[in-house]
């Protein structure tokens, strides 16, 4: 029996073709998880803006001045707080190999301080986040086009000037 070489050919050719298409593929998908886990990740922590929290607290800032400063520091977790006990005294510890290349020493009460001053700032930050409500008569929304009042759940119509 005789079998054509034209055949085995194309399939070849197919197969080539599948290959090529399969590593575009896999290069596009990677690429968009490349994109998605960049576009989801959150910021960097500022550390510099902790480290100000930390003095407008009370903190103390000690200087990693020596070289066996520099050691220990480097020997404690970084940018968490840790408490040492001496007798019946609690102090708080807080290091920074980042910015200060330091550690911030505060008592009970400084770190009570940067606790009540953080949720201070989340209150801040989501009044901001709160939608006001706004009036202005030589504002027109007719300036701003139809909006879409298809939606049945919701009644979007204002009047005659649009939205």
């Amino acid at each position: 029996m005789h079998t054509s070489a034209a055949p085995r050919r194309t399939r070849a050719r197919c197969l080539g073709h599948i290959g090529v298409l399969g590593l575009l593929l896999g290069a596009v998908v990677l690429a968009s998880c490349q994109t998605v886990s960049q576009a989801v990740a959150p910021p960097p922590p500022n550390y510099g803006a902790i480290d100000d929290k930390l003095a407008a607290a009370g903190f103390i800032m000690k200087p990693a001045n020596t070289q066996q400063r520099q050691a220990m520091l480097l020997r404690i977790p970084q940018h968490q707080f840790l408490t040492r006990q001496k007798d019946f005294t609690i102090h708080y510890v807080y290091a920074d190999d980042a910015v200060c290349i330091c550690l911030y020493v505060g008592t009970q009460q400084a770190f009570d301080q940067f606790k009540a001053n953080q949720v201070q700032q989340q209150l801040i930050d989501e009044r901001q986040l709160i939608a006001l409500t706004w009036s202005d008569p030589a504002w027109s929304w007719g300036a701003w086009g139809p909006w879409d009042t298809t939606v049945t759940e919701v009644d979007f119509s204002y009047g005659e000037s649009g939205w």
